[in-house]
């Protein structure tokens, strides 16, 4: 086990962050974990929570005391925030200047991985923040995940809406788009391994799931687990920025962060290597298919539906057989 004992994880309280520290507590480690708002947490064993502003450098001075090792999860996308990628870059560079001073000996950063075309902004500033992490003093470690599998993802509840919701698939070009989605299960276990690595200097490794799939085969294969055999229909002439806009009356994930997903897949999302998992002697279990299974599986009974797409939804859910519902 590392030697690096008492860890810090920032965005504790979202979608990684809750897969991630019982993850580090079965390892031993000591956790110090923040949220912007304590009311969200609960006690845990192991675990010290602790209010912080990741924007304010007085919070990380208090949260980086006496720690070894950083996970960093947050970022600023979502909720309609303006300028989000330059106050991501500036947290960013403002954390590798405090750990610095606070003697913290590691990073771990969970990134995006770069396209094969020229990113959309949340791409770009996934990686500048990357960068500027590892251009600091302390070593960091950056993995970079397309689309990570599991219940409460953005990403994934913006396909598993989509295939749910519209009565027939409008598939651009843009939808043959290929990339490498990756469980929670297996995007927890390369950042647990993380803190293990030999780490001389600050790297980044991609992070891909087993198999690679195109945005269309991400569709078809989240209906089909579902019962659902939708009908596809071609529209070459549909942008990516045109048809995000479905996404206001089909999904529940908020409507300017899935809008930032959805640009950044213009292209293909493909790993540059599969490097990481042989470095830490491991790979990846879930297939996609058992992952979006899985997260379907793990739907909560009562999930709240939305709008006209959600009345759609609860139609087909009860039409098909009930050993599919959800």
């Amino acid at each position: 086990m590392s030697e690096l004992r008492k860890v810090l994880v920032t965005g504790a309280t979202g979608f990684v962050g809750k897969a991630l520290i019982p993850a580090l507590v079965a390892h031993g480690y000591e956790i110090r974990a923040t949220t912007r708002d304590l009311a969200r947490t609960t006690p845990t064993r192991g675990v010290e929570w602790i209010a912080c502003d990741v924007t304010k450098r007085a919070d990380l001075k208090r949260a980086l005391e006496g720690i070894d090792a950083i996970f960093f999860l947050v970022h600023a996308m979502g909720g309609g925030a303006r300028n989000y990628a330059a106050t991501e870059r500036r947290v960013a560079a403002e954390l590798a200047e405090v750990a610095a001073r606070a003697g913290v000996k590691r990073i771990v950063y969970l990134g995006g991985v770069a396209p094969a075309s020229a990113p959309s902004e949340h791409l770009q500033s996934r990686l500048d923040v990357g960068e500027a992490l590892r251009s600091g003093s302390v070593p960091a470690i950056e993995l970079r995940a397309s689309m990570i599998i599991g219940n409460g993802s953005a990403s994934w509840q913006i396909v598993r809406d989509l295939a749910m919701r519209l009565p027939a698939m409008l598939l651009p070009s843009w939808t043959a788009s290929r990339t490498c989605p990756i469980a929670l299960e297996d995007a927890v276990v390369a950042l647990v391994r993380a803190l293990d690595i030999p780490l001389q200097s600050s790297a980044w490794y991609d992070i891909p799931g087993p198999d690679t799939v195109s945005g269309r085969q991400i569709l078809s294969t989240i209906a089909a687990l579902r019962g659902r055999r939708v009908p596809g229909v071609a529209v070459p002439f549909l942008s990516v920025s045109l048809s995000s806009w479905w996404l206001k009356l089909v999904t529940r994930a908020d409507f300017s962060l899935a809008r930032e997903l959805v640009l950044g897949f213009k292209g293909d999302l493909l790993p540059e290597s599969d490097r990481y998992w042989s470095e830490i002697d491991y790979a990846p279990k879930w297939s996609f298919e058992d992952a979006a299974r899985k997260a379907l599986a793990d739907e909560s009974l009562d999930f709240t539906v939305r709008g006209v797409a959600g009345k759609i939804e609860e139609v087909v859910v009860h039409l098909v057989s009930p050993k599919l519902r959800p």
